[in-house]
């Protein structure tokens, strides 16, 4: 079916996944066979349990300083080019007759920026499901400033997210940085936004799953605002520290970094196997050529994905 766009729309997957207790996996994506492998992976696990329509949300960030994927999605390096073939991409696979045309598929803008996204944001949003509006490197009070006033703008439209605090970056101490509850409480109130993202120990863009997911202070953070945390940095953590997230008023998490991380090391194992195939008098067509090594990375991906699924949706 076409994305599902409206606030009310998107709502109303929230509440669907709300009543079967489950937490929505959010997956970021730079090229198409990441996002053929997201979709791929919803719609077998979809069957698996009985659920064709099974809702599945897929991300991008446009100009954001750590990961500018929009950017990566061209060569162009254009991120108004990659936008319109990321939109394409999953307009084209979701639409009427196309492969993954009965999944619920939701559009997200992840990180967008305050002041180096001002063009995207002066547009019309209304083709997002949703949009995180992240202002978390500005001193608390701007942040809920800015933020308050963008809810007041396209919170009739679209489902927001906010960002009380900084995510850790890989190598930093995550765990002394966690949020103060009293904090996510006031930004909350402050601001009004649907989802919340708080520092609850993951890093982004970490190397390996070796930081600590606090759900204490995610349950006293839902205790304070309800079951609406949003968790980044999902790849810094094993997954069985987060196999119960619904528990801790968690709805939605996002991921990407062990997308790229663990098919790139799939691949680089296939090259070594193939080696002689892939150059020299041996070399074949069906090796050297780029579908073979996009076909590598997309069953990996795909695979990781349906190990998430498989922890979120039951």
């Amino acid at each position: 079916m076409p994305l599902v766009l409206g606030r009310e729309r998107v709502l109303e997957v929230f509440r669907d996944a709300e009543k079967r207790r489950w937490v929505l996996p959010a997956f970021n994506s730079e090229n198409l066979t990441t996002t053929e492998a997201i979709l791929a992976a919803a719609q077998e696990h979809g069957e698996r349990i009985g659920c064709r329509q099974l809702p599945i949300i897929v991300d991008i960030t446009n100009t954001y300083w750590h990961r500018p994927q929009t950017m990566n999605y061209t060569h162009t390096r254009d991120w108004r080019v990659g936008l319109r073939l990321f939109l394409a991409d999953l307009n084209a696979l979701t639409e009427a007759g196309s492969p993954f045309a009965d999944l619920n598929v939701l559009v997200h803008l992840d990180h967008i920026q305050w002041d180096s996204d001002a063009e995207l944001l002066a547009g019309d949003l209304r083709q997002f499901s949703s949009i995180m509006f992240d202002a978390s490197t500005l001193p608390i009070e701007e942040n809920i400033r800015r933020t308050r006033k963008f809810v007041q703008q396209w919170g009739n439209d679209i489902l927001v997210e906010g960002a009380c605090d900084e995510i850790c970056e890989v190598g930093e101490m995550a765990s002394d940085k966690l949020t103060d509850p009293k904090l996510a409480e006031h930004f909350w109130r402050e601001t009004g936004v649907d989802l919340l993202v708080a520092n609850l120990g993951t890093e982004h863009r970490a190397g390996a799953a070796r930081a600590q997911y606090h759900g204490d202070v995610a349950r006293e953070i839902t205790k304070r605002v309800g079951a609406r945390l949003c968790l980044h940095g999902t790849s810094s953590v094993a997954a069985e520290q987060v196999a119960r997230l619904f528990d801790d008023g968690v709805r939605r998490v996002n991921l990407w970094t062990k997308l790229e991380r663990d098919s790139t090391a799939a691949l680089l194992r296939a090259m070594r196997q193939n080696a002689a195939k892939l150059a020299g008098p041996q070399a074949s067509l069906d090796f050297y050529a780029t579908a073979w090594r996009q076909g590598i990375v997309f069953e990996e991906m795909k695979r990781i994905v349906q190990q998430y699924l498989e922890l979120w949706y039951g």
